[in-house]
Formats: structure tokens, sequence, C-alpha cells
């Protein structure tokens, strides 16, 4: 029955290898999103946005609210690698 199945959804092959590609790269992109070192980057490119007076007090608090819940997330998930590269 394996073969038969795999035989008949052979023309369907590109449709199943596209959709696993888009999840490696979803899996990619969730994995930097959450990464412990990129949020601590974000956090301090905010920070100099705010002493450079580019946002307001308010726009800070908002962002870095983001920020530490993606933070918390990521450490309670144990996501990303913590060094802000992607794993090989």
């Amino acid at each position: 029955m394996g073969l038969i199945s795999e035989v008949l959804l052979l023309p369907f092959a590109p449709v199943r290898g596209g959709a696993w590609a888009i999840r490696q790269v979803l899996q990619e992109a969730e994995r930097i999103y959450y990464d412990p070192a990129t949020i601590r980057a974000e956090l301090a490119r905010l920070e100099e946005q705010l002493e450079a007076g580019e946002i307001t007090e308010e726009e800070f608090d908002r962002l870095e609210d983001g920020l530490l819940d993606r933070l918390e997330t990521a450490t309670r998930t144990g996501a990303g690698t913590g060094d802000g590269t992607a794993r090989q």
C-alpha cells in the first residue's frame, strides 16, 4: 500500500516539498524572533532611541513591554540559541 500511495501522490510532490520549505523558513524565523540575544539587542536599540529623543517615554514603555514578553516566552520555552546566530 505504501508504494501505491507514493506513486499516486507523486504529482503532489512539488506541493509537499514547498510546504516543507515554508515550514522550515517559519521555524527559523520563529527561532530568531525568540532568540534572547536578538531581543536584548532590540532592547538596547530601543533605549538608544529613547535617549536620542526619537521615541517618547510612552512608546518606549509599550515597545519594551512587548520585548520583555518575548524574552519571557523565549526563556520559558528555551527558544533560540542565545547568541543571535542561526543553528547549523
